[in-house]
């Protein structure tokens, strides 16, 4: 059975542009998609646009009783950014046990630890329940890959529990914030810059809604892991030259929600609220916030084989993931965050991932899905008793 060391392959992906926009992930699909076919699994390729490739790879035999453990993540990346890097971000470099390039961290080191475990266990799936990855193109621009998997007629299939390879440094997270984008837009009247009195200034009534939102409150009570919900104003644009009284303006609005919070009541709550200076509130993302108890029996005992410290194991993650529309399109099944890249170096200059942590993952992984499997059969044994 073939195999593939999952720190060369975190090189190899690494070297790979696959930078988000515009994407073109098709080579790192086609590069994931060949290892996993010679290892036995039954590969789908599915695009959403020229060069956006998610990758479907399944093996064994599923059942309602017995549904396939499903490893995700994603093969795209944010842009390198303005400033200069100390080593070359598509190098895949390693210096002083770190592997440098965009996307080390973010998460192609979590790909390949996933990719290298699958193909570990292999010979050892062909028999219920198998696994499933789902490894998607566009998630670093909300989630545009799995949206388009989650809406194909039975591509997905089904699933028991889903593990998403996220940098989180090796140590388990069971879920995360949602996100809410929206684009409010406000109106004025045009004029002379020199006879302000003849126009109606829009940047001044979306100065208004500015300080509404800055002072705008949630009345919620914290999730007692993930904390409250947030509201930041990231852009603000409006006027097309200086000497003319401006008739539009528009804020970019990022809420970050927390599980229980229902996301077109917040939209309806801000219209009323930024009345009568908002023109019109427009929705740009929605992705829930993803949670599993950590009473979860799957994650107790899951916590338990990866010797997560007890205070730890409880904790989320304040960015989106694939999880966000993959949780619900298997029906809300139990979801784990924790893939070897670090946190805090996600979309950073010099991001990098420590070497020790990849090959970490991939045995966490491979330890998981045996798990997986030996609780299938325990199952299987049950029922025939």
């Amino acid at each position: 059975m073939p195999s593939i060391n999952a720190v060369e392959l975190t090189q190899a992906l690494v070297r790979l542009h696959s930078v988000n926009p515009p994407g073109n992930e098709s080579a790192c699909a086609q590069l994931v998609g060949n290892l996993l076919e010679d290892a036995g699994f039954d590969v789908g390729y599915h695009s959403f646009g020229p060069g956006r490739v998610n990758v479907v790879a399944r093996i064994g035999e599923c059942s309602e009783l017995h549904r396939p453990l499903c490893l995700t993540g994603h093969l795209d990346t944010v842009p390198i950014g303005a400033a200069d890097w100390s080593v070359d971000p598509f190098g895949g470099e390693i210096v002083d046990g770190l592997l440098y390039g965009r996307g080390a961290s973010d998460m192609k080191s979590g790909v390949a630890a996933m990719v290298a475990a699958a193909m570990s266990a292999a010979a050892s799936l062909r028999e219920a329940p198998g696994l499933l990855l789902v490894l998607t193109a566009g998630e670093e621009t909300g989630c545009e890959g799995a949206s388009h998997l989650a809406n194909l007629d039975g591509v997905l299939g089904t699933a028991g529990a889903i593990v998403v390879g996220e940098p989180t440094g090796n140590r388990l997270r069971l879920g995360h914030k949602g996100a809410l984008w929206l684009m409010a837009t406000c109106q004025g009247r045009a004029a002379h810059g020199s006879m302000p009195d003849l126009g109606i200034n829009a940047i001044y009534r979306g100065a208004t809604v500015i300080g509404k939102l800055r002072d705008f409150g949630f009345n919620r009570a914290p999730h007692a892991e993930l904390g409250g919900p947030t509201l930041n104003v990231g852009t603000v644009r409006g006027g097309a030259n200086v000497n003319s009284v401006p008739d539009r303006a528009e804020i970019g609005i990022d809420i970050r929600t927390v599980p229980g919070m229902a996301h077109d009541r917040i939209i309806e709550d801000l219209r009323r609220y930024l009345a009568p200076d908002l023109h019109s509130l427009d929705q740009v993302l929605d992705l829930e916030s993803v949670w599993t108890s950590p009473h979860d029996p799957l994650m107790r005992r899951w916590a338990g084989r990866v010797d997560a410290p007890p205070d730890d194991v409880c904790l989320g993650l304040p960015f989106f993931t694939d999880a966000s529309i993959l949780k619900p399109a298997f029906g809300g099944i139990p979801t784990l965050i924790l893939g070897p890249g670090e946190t805090h170096m996600a979309h950073q200059t010099d991001e990098y991932c420590r070497v020790e942590r990849i090959g970490e993952a991939a045995a966490i992984y491979l330890d998981l899905i045996a798990d997986w499997q030996d609780q299938a059969r325990h199952a299987s044994a049950q029922v025939s008793a």
